[in-house]
């Protein structure tokens, strides 16, 4: 293996950080919106306290499940995640995600994901943290969430 590499996505969302972070670790919430397209979760449990376990099950297109694994690092309500992250047999990187007012309304959430271990595992890392962040845009319209203020 090479030098670890990092990944940052960005969007922004129109919806208050502390209605984002409650998505991110709320399980019912989470199985609403999680995963890039075609993708379901069918599973997710959340233990938020630091060294709390989550689980997050990914059922893709052709029927497998991959399951993502880890623990809470720190928790800063409402603006800041940092966990473990480990798919399968994956060696474990670290997650930081981070939810910040804009000014014009909105929150824009940023995923800096370190610690991965190949160019290819980044690669598809990118797109499913992109496909997310889309799917919680998503989910925030559809529940007609308001600006923040």
């Amino acid at each position: 293996m090479t030098d670890p590499l990092t990944l940052t996505v960005r969007r922004v969302i129109a919806a208050p950080p502390v209605t984002l972070f409650e998505a991110w670790t709320t399980p019912a919430l989470l199985r609403s919106w999680w995963g890039p397209k075609d993708v379901r979760c069918i599973e997710a449990d959340v233990d938020l306290r630091i060294g709390g376990a989550y689980r997050l099950g990914n059922q893709l297109p052709d029927g497998r499940v991959l399951w993502i694994t880890g623990a809470f690092e720190q928790i800063e309500r409402p603006t800041k995640l940092v966990y473990s992250w480990q798919v399968g047999d994956e060696p474990t990187s670290r997650v930081t995600v981070r939810f910040e007012p804009v000014e014009l309304g909105g929150t824009e959430v940023t995923v800096f994901h370190e610690r991965i271990g190949s160019v290819a595992v980044r690669d598809d890392h990118n797109a499913g943290w992109t496909g997310c962040l889309q799917g919680l845009a998503d989910w925030s319209v559809a529940a007609g969430l308001p600006w923040a203020t």
